[in-house]
Parts: C-alpha cells; sequence; structure tokens
C-alpha cells in the first residue's frame, strides 16, 4: 500500500480504535458457533436505493455491511488497507496511476466471479449513470480504467491525486456484479447482489432490513454475531422507546438531544440500556443558492454569518452533544481553523445592519429556509426554528421554514429550487480534501454550481499532489479563508457519536467506521460472567 502520513487527523477517529471493556466469555468469531445471535439495530437512516451506483448519503451504512469494496478501514484504522484487494499502490510518483491486484476465488453471491473486469463495471456504471444523487462526483479525477490482467485492475487518472485510494476504500466504490446491476441504470428489482460480510436476505422500504452472514466472504471484517436486523424509525422517540423496551438491542443515527441525555440518564441505565459516546466529524451547515436573487447578494449571506449564534444554537438545541463550529473542516483534521469567526466573530445585529446598510438593503430580507424532516434526527426542526429566531429577532430578516422528507428534498436541492437549505456531512473518507473538494465544482454535493478558481485550479490539484497527507495544511487553511469571503456555505456544529445500546451488548465502541457508518460485524451478545 502507498503510506500516507495522518498523524494529525487520526486523532478525530482515536476513539473509533478503542477495545471494548464489555467482552463476554466464551465467545468466538467467524470460526465458532457459541453465543452468536442475531442483532437487531435501529435508526432513522433509511437507504434511498438499494443500487450503490444511485446514493451518496445515508445509504453507505447499509452497503458497508452488504458491499466489498477494494480497499477497506479496518477498526481504528484511517488509511485505507486492502480489503477484496490483496494489494494496491501507485505505480509512478506523479500519483496517477493506481494499480490493485484482486484476491485469488472471490465471488458475488450470485456465482459471477469477483475480477478485475466487475471492479470496472461497478465503477464505470457510477459514471455512466451519473446519478444527481450518486457519487460520481467523487471519482472526478478519474479517466479510465484497464483491465490487462483477469485480476488486475489500472486507475488512471486525469490528474494527481494522492486521496483516490480514500475513495475506493469508501462504499461509493461498492464492488457489484455485472450480471445483476445494468451498465447504463440503476438496478429496480429492489434485491443486492454482493459480495460483502453479509447478503441481503429481505428488505422491507422503511421498514427493516434482514442481513444474513456470506459463508462465501472473504475479507478484512471479522463477524460477531449470526446475523443483523436493521429497523428503520421515522421517529426517534418511537426507536428510544423500542431500545428501551429490549425490542431492539442498539440504535444509532437520528437521536435528539434529549434523547441521548435521557440514555444516558441513571434511570435508562437502570433499564439496562448504555449510551457509547465517540469524537466524531459530523457537520451541519446551511447552502445558499446564488439563483435567489436575494442570496445572490453578497451582504445578505455576510449578514446571515453576522447573525448566528451558534453557542445559543448548541446550548438550547443540542446541549452539549455539539459544539460551534466555524469552517466546513472540524476540529481534529489537518488544516483545521477558524475562519468564520475570524471574519465575523461574536454575533452582532449591528454589524449585520450595518452590513446590509452599506449595500442599500433597508428593509427586512424575506427568505425561505429548507430542511428535511427525516434525515438527521429529530433537534432539526428546533434547530430552524432557532435560527428563524434569531434572524428575526433584529428585524433584519423575515424567515419562512418549510421541510420535506429526504428524498423529495434531496431532489429539490438538487435541482437548484431552494434559496437557503441544511445539510449534514459525514466524512466519506478521513481527509481534509473531503470537507472541501465535495462543495465546489459546477456539479458537486449540494447541487449549487460554486467554481472558486483558486480552490479549483490551485489549491485542491496542488494538495492531492502530496502523498504526505500532514503536509497539506496550507492549502486547506488557505480554502477555508475562501468560503468564509464567500459565504456560499455557512458551518454550524460539529457533533459528536452516540451509540445507544442494551447492556448485553458490546463492541458498539468498535463499530463506526470513518464514514461514521456502522460495522455491523462488530456487535455481539455478551455471554454470562
Amino acid at each position: 500500500m502507498h503510506v500516507f502520513n495522518r498523524a494529525r487527523c487520526q486523532q478525530i477517529f482515536a476513539a473509533l480504535a478503542s477495545i471494548s471493556l464489555l467482552a463476554g466469555c466464551g465467545l468466538l468469531t467467524d470460526d465458532g458457533k457459541s453465543e452468536q445471535k442475531r442483532i437487531v439495530v435501529g435508526t432513522t437512516s433509511m437507504p434511498t436505493t438499494l443500487d450503490p451506483a444511485g446514493a451518496w448519503d445515508g445509504s453507505w451504512e447499509l452497503y458497508r455491511n452488504i458491499f466489498q469494496t477494494l480497499l477497506s478501514f479496518p477498526t481504528g484504522s484511517t488509511k485505507p488497507q486492502p480489503d477484496a484487494a490483496q494489494s494496491c499502490d501507485f505505480t509512478d510518483s506523479a500519483n496517477q496511476a493506481f494499480r490493485c491486484t484482486l484476491k485469488k476465488g472471490l465471488k458475488f453471491s450470485d456465482g459471477e466471479p469477483l475480477d478485475a473486469k466487475a471492479v470496472k463495471h461497478s465503477l464505470d456504471r457510477i459514471r455512466s449513470i451519473g446519478s444527481k444523487v450518486g457519487p460520481k462526483d467523487l471519482f472526478g479525477s478519474l479517466d479510465r480504467i484497464e483491465t490487462p490482467e483477469p485480476l488486475v485492475v489500472v486507475f488512471h487518472l486525469k490528474t494527481a491525486d494522492a486521496t483516490f485510494p480514500f475513495v475506493l476504500g469508501s462504499p461509493a466504490a461498492s464492488l457489484v456484479s455485472p450480471k445483476a446491476y445494468p451498465a447504463d441504470k440503476l438496478r429496480s428489482d429492489g434485491k443486492v447482489t454482493g459480495s460483502g460480510p453479509y447478503l441481503l436476505g429481505s428488505y422491507k422500504e422503511g421498514s427493516e432490513a434482514v442481513l444474513e452472514r456470506n459463508d462465501d466472504y472473504q475479507g478484512f471484517a471479522q463477524r460477531r454475531n449470526d446475523g443483523v436486523t436493521i429497523r428503520y424509525f421515522t421517529d426517534s422517540a418511537k426507536m428510544v422507546t423500542a431500545l428501551k423496551e429490549k425490542e431492539i438491542d442498539a440504535t444509532y443515527r437520528g437521536l435528539s438531544a434529549e434523547e441521548i441525555k435521557d440514555l444516558q440518564s441513571p434511570a435508562s441505565h437502570a433499564k439496562g440500556v448504555q449510551m457509547v459516546e465517540n469524537v466524531g466529524a459530523e457537520i451541519r451547515y446551511l447552502v445558499f443558492n446564488p439563483k435567489d436573487p436575494q442570496v445572490a447578494k453578497p451582504a445578505v449571506r455576510q449578514a446571515i454569518a453576522q447573525l448566528i449564534d451558534r453557542g445559543a444554537l448548541v446550548a438550547k438545541v443540542y446541549q452539549g452533544t455539539a459544539e460551534p463550529l466555524y469552517s466546513m473542516v472540524p476540529k481534529g483534521v489537518v488544516g483545521h481553523k477558524t475562519p468564520f469567526y475570524d471574519r465575523f466573530g461574536q454575533a452582532d445585529p449591528n454589524k449585520a445592519k450595518k452590513i446590509l446598510k452599506d449595500a442599500g438593503i433597508t428593509q427586512p430580507v424575506e427568505l425561505t429556509f429548507w430542511y428535511t424532516t427525516d434525515r438527521y434526527g429529530a433537534s432539526t426542526a428546533a434547530e430552524f426554528a432557532e435560527l428563524k429566531r434569531q434572524l428575526e429577532e433584529g428585524g433584519l430578516f423575515r424567515i419562512t421554514l418549510q421541510g420535506k422528507p429526504w428524498k423529495a428534498y434531496q431532489e429539490g436541492y438538487k435541482n437548484g429550487e431552494y434559496p437557503v437549505f441544511g445539510r449534514g456531512w459525514f466524512p466519506d473518507f478521513p481527509d481534509p480534501d473531503n470537507f472541501i473538494a465535495p462543495f465546489v465544482g459546477k456539479e458537486n454535493a449540494v447541487g449549487t454550481p460554486y467554481e472558486p478558481s483558486e480552490i479549483l485550479t490551485d489549491l485542491l490539484p496542488k494538495s492531492r499532489r502530496e502523498g504526505d497527507r500532514s503536509a497539506v495544511a496550507h492549502e486547506f487553511e488557505r480554502a477555508q479563508q475562501i468560503f468564509a469571503e464567500d459565504v456560499r456555505l455557512l458551518p454550524l456544529w460539529q457533533g459528536k457519536l452516540y451509540v445507544g445500546a442494551r447492556e448485553d451488548i458490546a463492541g458498539a465502541e468498535r463499530a463506526l467506521d470513518p464514514q461514521t457508518a456502522m460495522q455491523m460485524w462488530e456487535l455481539y451478545r455478551k455471554t454470562s460472567w
């Protein structure tokens, strides 16, 4: 493997490497049979599609468990390691040719071989299909794929890209059977053909996914349970009740601050519930769409940045489960700075009023803020209510709030329909590039073209030529300054990671990968002491 120095970046993921102190007696792993019972996990993060070419969102949580990738991130690792691949490496000093040799004998659940042609098919179709909400933009540096030998794949890149191995280690690069997945359209029969740790035994949209152990799996994951049932909830309160009533064994994503506090309380502990807290790189932010005539005015965006009180937002809505964020690159990641604080300081209505007045804006600015009602948990509505309160308090803005379920919401922002909207970001891979690059370019992760030339033509290309990722801080510090100058994106807060589980469930400390996806194979039921 190509070596990447991530010493400074690793601290945000250090918690993921902690060894469970709750291991029970007599536990056996893949080779054993005792005490490997089924685990039931609750989440509010429902897949938008079962085809990995059509999703760049929380669907990755399911993909991580049912598909393989060439590389992956074993628990505690912040650089990609071989999974379906036997080995991978850059073959040139320019970081433009990346070669992988696959393991022998791999096959998909339909019996088809997982070989070089299957890898090429899997990644080529992402770009051919070009789904607006798919992960194609992560492969922007990829030029072409060659298969010189049955088990050898060579990725030729348009430009140097030291982050490309990280993309291959993300669920964006999930490998699928060519026989089961069309080259030019998404699979639509509601089934899955993969080679991951689990097979998708059954799936009921919006209800549950039943994962069964894949006996043909050859990869790094050491499964500690017999299988997993994932239950999907639209109401986090019902999910918490299910955990307390022993209807589910663990829960992740979608908990409100109040629910986290509740599950951390002595009363919940008395009911056999534990909460595991990890350092997180999850962020929340606002996106400004310059297609809107009001938002197109820099002064309007700057005034909003000047008015929002992140401290009050976090205190009132998130109660210590998050912290204020003043950059798109969160604390703990290489190059993190606080450019929005440096530029705007504390919330100040008088400064905001002056910004608007100097731009000739003397009447209250009317805007609609959009948010998703069922993606990020019950606190989202309260968060936007608090933003509305802060912006309207001084009479400078009149805010209308609108919410939509995730599928419709996603379609709306990708079509440029919302003037201001909220998004969450969970890292695709642990590198500062992933907190800058996805948000710039004509086509990007938020659906609003944003093309800062210095970032696109200088900073990103320069940083991607550097294999030692701890040496790219300067480029990303400058990129953060540009974000604060343009105010096209407005970071709000950085969250912590929480897993709630019954007291007889172990492995929660190890269950989150660098994409903050749940590695279901780490969870297991403890035996008696």
